[in-house]
């Protein structure tokens, strides 16, 4: 595998040299992390490459060139042009993200990839790898696959998307026969809570109960809420969840994209199927993976047809009365989860409101507010543009 063309790729700086000069400039600011937004204007249109990467790329490459593609909220997104070893061109994808949190992130997405890929190839790009930079300020990790030239603008037809959907999350096996996953993964920033648990009921208090006090640690103390957010957790979890198992009633841990929203797939050029990304996933209640779709980050899949369609395929646990209650519920920690990478998002507001109408329906309380339908989105509507305060889109 040839390095050179790597060294002249970067220009002036090559890539030691370059990411030693971002880890002067961390410690000039006295910041304890810096945003991908501040490394972008510091890198000024340079990919940061490592050979860490060259190695991973498919026994026989030829590395050709790197540059910048596409743009995240969290990590540093590119394309890799290398020929193969009968010289043919190939294109691969790098993700690149910095510290110990992007070692967590990165290692998550690979590990969630290679699971989904084994389960179904053709939704989701092949993953080739996960590792470190040789270059050790500041500690930076990478993940690398397979290159698809992707529609994202376009809606997916529901029928087909929410079939291919539904055969993911029926065909998954969980190598424990337990909820969880064998890594921690993350939704955007946020790390999840992924212990092997058998009970669906005990493993989601645990997730939801871990991204309300990253909220809480972002977004400040909000007595009402943490008084909702404990009697969700002690009381409406173990009645809406705890009847999925009850009775020695089975409930089958499946794998899920993890983050499943509009942004986060697209139609693939070629095949014209639709294809997930970004995963961050872990063995859960097949039903987890449609609470993304009632928070005002996801408009396309806020639509009632992708919920109708998946239904059709995946049809709801028992009791199926209880379906649209589970899934305000699961929405809290996608919401929850969004205010704490995102401070001051009106989307903490919205996971208040969905647990004071949980509270009401199912374990009254004193202290918190009254559930007020003209500030819930699923009945007004209400959206927003993702990451739009980063500055990345």
């Amino acid at each position: 595998m040839e390095t050179a063309v790597y060294a002249s790729q970067l220009g002036p700086h090559d890539g030691g040299s370059l990411i030693n000069e971002i880890h002067q400039v961390d410690e000039m600011h006295k910041k304890k992390h810096l945003t991908i937004k501040e490394r972008l204007l510091l890198l000024d249109g340079v990919f940061p490459m490592d050979e860490a990467v060259l190695e991973a790329l498919p026994k026989g490459s030829t590395f050709r060139s790197v540059e910048h593609f596409g743009t995240s909220a969290w990590t540093i997104t590119g394309r890799i042009i290398a020929d193969d070893a009968d010289g043919d061109e190939q294109s691969y994808f790098l993700k690149v993200a910095f510290e110990d949190h992007g070692m967590t992130m990165l290692r998550g997405e690979y590990e969630s990839s290679k699971i989904v890929y084994d389960v179904a190839n053709d939704f989701l790009p092949r993953p080739y790898g996960f590792g470190k930079y040789k270059v050790q300020n500041p500690p930076t990790y990478f993940y690398l696959s397979e290159f698809v030239d992707m529609d994202v603008t376009t809606a997916p037809d529901p029928a087909e998307f929410t079939k291919r959907l539904s055969q993911l999350h029926k065909l998954s096996k969980s190598p424990t026969g337990k909820f969880g996953f064998a890594v921690q993964t993350c939704d955007g920033q946020v790390a999840h809570t992924v212990d092997w648990e058998s009970s669906w009921a005990v493993f989601y208090r645990k997730l939801l109960l871990g991204v309300c006090e990253r909220d809480l640690e972002t977004n400040g103390p909000w007595p009402e809420m943490e008084l909702a957010t404990k009697q969700v957790a002690e009381v409406v979890i173990p009645r809406l969840l705890g009847r999925l198992q009850e009775n020695g009633e089975k409930l089958k841990p499946c794998i899920i994209h993890g983050d499943l929203w509009e942004g986060n797939m697209g139609i693939n050029m070629e095949t014209g199927d639709s294809i997930l990304f970004d995963v961050g996933s872990y063995f859960a209640h097949n039903e987890m993976e449609l609470g993304h779709w009632r928070c005002e980050f996801s408009s396309v899949f806020r639509a009632k047809v992708y919920t109708r369609h998946y239904l059709r395929n995946f049809p709801a646990a028992e009791p199926a009365s209880e379906f649209d209650d589970r899934n305000r519920l699961y929405s809290l920690k996608g919401a929850i989860n969004y205010a704490a990478g995102h401070p001051g998002s009106m989307l903490r507001k919205t996971a208040y409101n969905n647990m004071c109408y949980l509270c009401e329906k199912y374990a009254p309380i004193e202290g918190i507010d009254k559930y007020d339908p003209r500030i819930d989105p699923s009945i007004t509507g209400a959206r927003i543009t993702p990451h739009l305060a980063d500055g990345l889109l």
